[in-house]
């Protein structure tokens, strides 16, 4: 189960926008928004740097592109996810998710979270942009808890998507996958700790 825009594959019959989109989210999530040159962009998506000024005037629009894309690939994570049957398999399958990925992250950090760190240092209304995708995770997982019976729904969501987070910043910062995967099965057991 893919959750992030790097996982994504960009079809060659996918647009140039959605590629730039698609590549935008990726260079951003490797390289951060101040370091990424438009032609960085451009060579990813395998898009002319000057076809790319027709679709985005700004990298500020290509930020919020990949913030799009970013809410794109979410949407079809939940539309995943809502194939199991139990919400505690969907939030398994969510932490089960996030530990596959768990490569991606001791290189880069977590592509949400790093663009919002990064965005949330500007006083520019893009500051506010990767809110979005954030709160539509909590309040998916929210719904999850609510569904187990929880009372306590929206302080569980927090602490499961806080959890995840913050064992993205420790295996990036000590390149550590197995950090993420030892969490990843303490989440487990919590969750069905939880259900009734």
């Amino acid at each position: 189960m893919t959750n992030s825009v790097e996982g994504r594959r960009m079809t060659p019959k996918a647009g140039k926008r959605e590629r730039l989109a698609v590549a935008a989210a990726q260079v951003f999530h490797e390289q951060g928004v101040e370091k990424t040159t438009i032609a960085d962009i451009a060579r990813v998506a395998e898009v002319p740097v000057g076809n790319v000024y027709y679709y985005f005037k700004t990298k500020d629009q290509l930020v919020e592109a990949a913030l799009g894309a970013h809410a794109q690939t979410l949407q079809e994570l939940i539309a995943a996810l809502e194939q199991y049957d139990a919400p505690q398999e969907r939030l398994r399958a969510l932490v089960r998710g996030w530990v596959d990925q768990r490569d991606l992250a001791v290189q880069f950090g977590c592509p949400t979270g790093t663009l919002a760190s990064e965005l949330g240092k500007r006083d520019d209304g893009l500051e506010r942009a990767s809110e979005t995708s954030i709160r539509t995770l909590l309040d998916w997982i929210e719904q999850q808890f609510t569904a187990m019976g929880r009372a306590d729904a929206d302080e569980l969501a927090v602490a499961l998507f806080a959890a995840y987070q913050g064992i993205s910043l420790l295996a990036n910062t000590f390149r550590d996958p197995e950090l993420m995967v030892t969490e990843g099965r303490r989440l487990e057991r919590w969750i069905d700790s939880l259900a009734p």
